[in-house]
């Protein structure tokens, strides 16, 4: 390296004065500088986090956040020996969330952090098929062909869950007239391989709950006709961290008995960085005592039960800093603030001639919308979309599931960081592009297909 390197200017230097694309590792050095010169400026063209709308995924905290971020980043979480606060700091948190969801004995529950929700949505998945496969056992029957009940609209981790772990999906599609499980059907897809059944505190597509209280009534009717006891997980990847404070009198955690256990991301609701998840069981018992391995580390032997070994421990710490940093009363605060802008947004969008709400965010803090039905011929919000991404907004379109797969949506997810004065831009934005598309002489093409209209 030469010395005279670190004198030129910078975009002269080499490197940074030819191609950044790096397919082979380069035969030698450069400055430290210019290597983050190249990486910084080349992810400058992803968008704008804040402005991303289609994501759940936390993407602001304050600086006492990003300060411990960074002061914890070298931190292994597995390595529970070596970093024995920290995994005691994992613990909180886990007790806080069983105490959140109403975890029947505080001494009497367990959990674990994970890399984010779908980690947890295996360890719920592979708890309910274990315990369904030692009463089989005691009961000297096959363990050949569990399945797994849930709606059409679950977040792929559950497809991913069953097609990773041999287990049937079984699926309640959605419809116009059931556009959430609520418990019609499950007696026509139920049976003595059934596993459990999947609730979804807060579907993707749109953001309502799921109510899991009359899916469980439901099991109960099919438990006092058929002897069936199938238990229920609560993907709460978003809800979880939303319910508690916000719709504190629902009962959809572990006031309902059936429900076994419960997952979220730390890194959506829970407002921290990605990624992190966790997932509780009501009680020792519904977590199998052969799915914790034991393991010896670094000098010491610990009990683990998460699929990924070696993950990050600094997000568990940024965990228990919005804990005790803004108790029940800051989380209170921050999710009726994101819920504040979801209502006033679905409330100006459902003004609209052009537009109909699905949902208006009055469970999480996220809505749905979609064309008014013959408004228009002459395009699609998937227009709509390409148009508001020129402006920087990131707003996706997309198909719903089940027997509404043919209906296109739009979605906005309302996160801490989205405040009322970007939400009066965004609803600008969206009033002047819609009133651009509707004065269209002649109908779009397809986003991607075609030329970008300018005005």
């Amino acid at each position: 390296m030469r010395k005279e390197e670190q004198l030129e200017p910078t975009f002269t230097r080499a490197g940074e004065a030819t191609t950044a694309r790096y397919t082979r590792i380069p035969e030698g050095e450069m400055l430290p500088e210019t290597a983050y010169r190249i990486i910084h400026d080349e992810s400058m063209l992803d968008g704008n986090a804040r402005l991303n709308l289609a994501t759940f995924v936390t993407t602001w905290m304050d600086e006492h956040g990003d300060q411990l971020y960074h002061d914890a980043f070298d931190k292994n979480m597995i390595d529970k020996d070596e970093y024995p606060a920290t995994a005691a700091i994992e613990e909180y948190c886990w007790r806080i969330l069983g105490d959140l969801w109403n975890a029947p004995d505080d001494d009497d529950v367990i959990g674990t952090s994970t890399i984010g929700s779908s980690e947890a949505c295996m360890l719920g998945g592979l708890a309910l098929k274990r315990r369904w496969q030692h009463a089989r056992r005691a009961a000297g029957k096959s363990t050949e062909t569990p399945n797994l009940i849930m709606s059409s609209a679950v977040q792929v981790c559950w497809e991913k869950f069953c097609n990773f772990f041999d287990v049937e999906m079984r699926f309640i599609p959605t419809s116009d007239e059931h556009p959430l499980m609520d418990g019609t059907g499950l007696e026509d897809v139920v049976d003595e391989n059934t596993i459990g059944v999947v609730v979804l505190m807060g579907v993707t597509y749109t953001g309502a709950y799921e109510p899991v209280a009359k899916v469980a009534a439901k099991l109960d009717e099919i438990q006092a006709s058929t002897g069936l006891d199938i238990p229920i997980h609560v993907d709460g990847a978003s809800g979880a961290m939303v319910a508690p404070f916000l719709q504190p009198d629902l009962e959809w955690d572990f006031r309902v008995e059936r429900v076994q256990s419960i997952n979220t991301s730390g890194h959506k609701y829970g407002l921290v960085y990605p990624g992190v998840g966790w997932v509780v069981w009501r009680s020792v018992a519904a977590l199998p005592e052969d799915l914790v391995f034991r393991v010896s580390y670094l000098g010491g032997s610990m009990p683990t039960f998460a699929i990924n070994f070696s993950r990050p421990g600094a997000q568990v710490l940024l965990q228990y800093y919005r804990f005790v940093r803004l108790g029940r009363e800051g989380f209170t605060a921050i999710q009726g603030a994101s819920q504040a802008v979801a209502l006033y947004l679905s409330a100006a969008i459902a003004q609209m001639d052009a537009y109909e709400l699905l949902t208006d965010g009055s469970d999480i803090p996220v809505f749905a919308w979609r064309l008014t039905p013959g408004h228009t011929d002459r395009w699609t919000l998937y227009h709509l979309s390409e148009r508001l991404r020129i402006k920087g907004w990131l707003v996706p379109a997309y198909p719903l599931s089940g027997d509404q797969s043919d209906q296109t949506v739009m979605r906005i997810v309302c996160r801490n960081g989205l405040s009322h004065d970007l939400a009066e831009d965004l609803m600008r934005d969206i009033r002047e592009e819609t009133e651009f598309l509707d004065g269209l002489d002649a109908p779009m093409p397809h986003p991607g297909l075609g030329p970008t209209f300018h005005h």
